[in-house]
């Protein structure tokens, strides 16, 4: 007889700190092995980096990793940060100019959650008194390995 998994939460709050991203996707790691989602971590770690980093980077505040099981196999990765600005790599059409160039160091970040993840959005926070404000980039991934 099938089993229904309650869904669940986390939630990390992390500092400005370069060493936060990295605590954090250890904890993803620790999260997924305890709720027997291991097949997820290279996927789900992939997301929550970039996600992560993009937080740091464009940002001087605090900002949170949120892991949200809400049916098996299936969970959603997201981080809020102070900054209400949608960064343009995850924006519903960036278009092919928010490509970097082909030599550019950075910004891929994004475009890699866009084409990894098996879903994905933004949420501007912006009601006075109902949250910190900011934002929430998230995505989705699944295990085909859950029947």
């Amino acid at each position: 007889m099938p089993t229904v998994a309650p869904p669940w939460t986390y939630t990390l709050q992390l500092p400005h700190d370069p060493r936060a991203p990295g605590i954090a996707r250890a904890t993803l790691r620790t999260v997924l092995a305890a709720h027997g989602l291991a097949a997820l971590t290279p996927t789900a770690e992939l997301l929550a980096a970039e996600l992560l980093t993009n937080a740091h980077l464009h940002t001087a505040g605090p900002y949170a990793l949120h892991l949200l099981g809400r049916e098996p196999g299936r969970l959603r990765i997201a981080v809020w940060d102070t900054d209400p600005r949608v960064p343009p790599g995850f924006t519903a059409d960036p278009g092919p100019q928010s490509l970097p160039p082909d030599l550019a160091e950075d910004g891929r970040g994004l475009h890699l959650v866009r084409a990894c993840a098996d879903s994905w959005g933004a949420s501007v926070l912006r009601e006075p008194g109902a949250s910190n404000g900011g934002k929430l980039l998230w995505a989705d991934c699944r295990s085909d390995d859950v029947p």
